[in-house]
């Protein structure tokens, strides 16, 4: 075991409790202390008082006047405050829940305090007292931690371990790259994480981290998709092109430029030998799911089976009605396959699967249960992705020959981060939506304005028209005041009597509960429907003209345009109304973007610079990797940068038997932490 691979216990101070501690902040070895770097810098240069502006944090130094009081309020609360002589003026002091700062507080002591000014008040609410030895420093290197471990002690750890292990970092990049984009060496750059000795050092310092972290990811991408292509021999689907050219003639609208673009690539990918690896990106009301039906429809002239899997009962049951018109005239047979169909019925359509009698098949999750066997397998779309793990998809693929497999989303993924999360892929992006379509009116109300929202609503419902009314939670919560979906459907169904129906659908119901709303709702047997955010992917009723979302700045903005593209599916003008009274800045920006447009790419992009990969994918089913310092949206052309050279380096022929190369090679075997989510 190399030092610096040792458990961080080694150290002095760190007992099983601390290493706990640490292990819930991801750091089990001296390697993850030392490379567990500050996410910002804050600025501790010492301020005069004019220069100060309101609510800005700031460093200001002086004698206190008097001793500090404490007073304990509430449970487990309380007020520490005393009054501090700076720049001869008397300053006012409070530190909130530090009790234990009281004795660092004498009068005879010069203090500098790190906190956050009110103007109006002369006043300093204290965050910290800056030590001595940060004070020939004008900034402070700032971490994530709990409530279990402060700053100080985590900076006192690092400290610790870089003396006694931060000879143990050896350089990984090869020289030519450190000169070629003038790098920063390794040892020194994690050093001048933790304690630069300049804003620019530490600028430098994270420049070099984050070059090596997309640099290494992007040599593990491409190594995946070569060895993918060397060992996996895909199918040559030679399609009838005459019969494809009839199957699209007879479609009830003509193809957007996008879409033909789109299937000329899926189509090049069938006939190659090669094997398929496609992500077809579609913003909401694209027209993924014609797309589909053509791919489909190509393998099945070609003598295969298709596949279609989608992450709800729902989903694809709308997806077979589809199906089902468009194939009718051809004789090509679809069926369904869920949880939900009887056994009988489930019997027969296993051995039409398994005989060939069946060509294409819908389903879910059950499509990959151990009694489903192919004839022919030859194509599998899977909808919504990054819904399904990747050993579902996995054993999917295996039903078949190794069959060509496309994976479509309506989740508008910003080209920067499509590179980074699908490298490994070939992205196709459907970017233009069907003519005729009238664009969404969006707007953004206060909670109190609701009861006159619903008045329009019932106009609209008089013309024939009907509505969705989004809710965020199904059961309360004590810690977010959000109205459940109950609690709403009991309003508007009193709001509404007798003269329409009001429908309620939420995860918690059984398949056939909610298969039994939404067959009502699709047949205009309930007018309003009250939902949680069960039918945001892929739900088609073209007579609902308006959503309105409560809660609204609970959502993320790639959710709210999923759940705003559930409108707008017909002829006649649509709405969405967001009910929201966010109270940050962040929370009223997000709705006044989504009054201001309804492209899906833009949005995505604003909602990745807002909230990070994680929050906009959810963390969990993201499949995106998580770097430490490295940020895919403010670093995008370093990205590219890493990008391009790790092309030109795979394309060097023996570059893996060069000296100069050895650390990399070493990394790239060592650092498996970064692709787990492809096993």
């Amino acid at each position: 075991m190399y030092p610096i691979e040792q458990p961080v216990s080694v150290l002095k101070g760190v007992g099983p409790k601390r290493v706990d501690v640490l292990n819930g902040l991801g750091i089990k070895t001296i390697s993850d202390l030392l490379t567990y770097y500050p996410f910002r810098y804050d600025d501790i240069s010492e301020k005069n008082l004019m220069e100060i502006n309101d609510q800005e944090k700031v460093v200001l130094k002086g004698f206190p006047l008097s001793e500090a009081i404490v007073n304990y309020y509430g449970f487990k609360k309380n007020r520490l405050t005393f009054r501090m002589m700076v720049d001869q003026a008397v300053v006012s002091v409070t530190f909130f829940n530090q009790a234990f700062l009281k004795d660092k507080i004498k009068t005879s002591e010069e203090l500098a305090i790190y906190g956050k000014w009110d103007a109006k008040r002369k006043a300093l609410t204290g965050l910290k007292i800056i030590a001595t030895s940060e004070g020939e420093q004008d900034f402070s290197p700032i971490y994530h931690v709990n409530k279990q471990i402060r700053q100080t002690t985590l900076v006192d750890l690092i400290r610790q371990a870089w003396e006694l292990y931060g000879q143990e970092f050896s350089e990984t990049l090869p020289d030519w790259l450190l000169t070629k984009y003038r790098l920063m060496p390794l040892r020194q750059a994690v050093k001048a994480m933790h304690f630069p000795a300049s804003v620019e050092e530490s600028r430098l310092a994270r420049r070099r981290i984050a070059f090596e972290e997309f640099f290494i990811f992007q040599m593990k991408m491409i190594e995946l998709k070569r060895s993918e292509q060397k060992e996996e021999v895909g199918l040559a689907i030679n399609y009838d092109l005459v019969q494809l050219k009839q199957f699209i003639k007879t479609l009830p609208f003509e193809l957007t430029k996008a879409q033909k673009k789109v299937v000329n690539e899926i189509c090049a990918d069938l006939k190659s030998p090669k094997h398929m690896h496609r992500l077809l990106q579609g913003d909401v009301g694209s027209g993924k799911t014609i797309v589909a039906a053509i791919a489909l429809y190509a393998a099945v002239t070609a003598g295969f089976q298709g596949a279609l899997m989608v992450p709800t009962e729902i989903l694809a049951e709308q997806h077979l009605e589809s199906f089902q018109t468009l194939f009718e005239p051809f004789d090509v047979k679809v069926a369904l396959l869920t949880s939900s169909i009887k056994t009988v019925a489930k019997r027969q359509i296993l051995a039409d699967l398994a005989t060939g009698e069946l060509q294409i098949i819908v389903g879910t999750h059950s499509l990959i249960q151990e009694d489903v066997h192919f004839h022919k397998l030859g194509f599998v779309i899977t909808d919504e992705q990054h819904r399904f793990g990747v050993n579902q998809r996995k054993i999917l693929r295996e039903k078949g020959m190794n069959p060509d497999v496309l994976f479509m989303t309506a989740t508008p993924i910003p080209r920067t981060l499509a590179i980074t999360a699908y490298g490994e892929m070939d992205v196709s992006v459907i970017d233009e939506l069907p003519s005729g379509r009238i664009p969404i009116e969006t707007m953004w109300i206060l909670p109190k304005q609701v009861d006159q929202v619903l008045i329009k609503l019932q106009g609209l419902m008089r013309q024939g028209q009907q509505v969705y009314v989004i809710c965020p939670l199904i059961e309360e919560s004590e810690t977010l005041a959000v109205k459940n979906a109950t609690e709403i459907y009991e309003h508007l169904s009193a709001f509404f009597a007798p003269e329409f129906a009001v429908g309620l659908l939420h995860g918690k119901m059984k398949a056939q509960e909610k298969e039994q709303v939404m067959t009502a709702f699709k047949e205009n047997k309930i007018q309003a429907l009250v939902s949680t955010t069960v039918i945001e992917v892929g739900v088609n009723v073209p007579n609902a003209t308006a959503m309105m979302i409560m809660d609204a700045d609970r959502f993320g903005l790639a959710q709210l345009h999923q759940l705003r593209g559930r409108v707008g599916r017909g002829s006649l003008a649509s709405y969405c109304i967001l009910v929201a009274n966010p109270k940050s800045e962040q929370g009223k920006e997000r709705m006044k973007i989504m009054t201001e447009t309804t492209d899906g790419f833009k949005l995505s992009e604003k909602d990745l610079e807002m909230r990070g990969p994680g929050d906009f994918f959810g963390a969990k089913q993201s499949g995106l990797p998580e770097f430490k310092v490295a940020d895919m949206m403010a670093d995008s052309q370093m990205l590219e940068i890493a990008r391009i050279e790790a092309i030109l380096l795979w394309s060097q022929s023996g570059w893996e038997t060069l000296e100069e190369n050895k650390p990399l090679l070493e990394v790239l075997k060592q650092d498996k932490k970064q692709m787990d989510y492809f096993d």
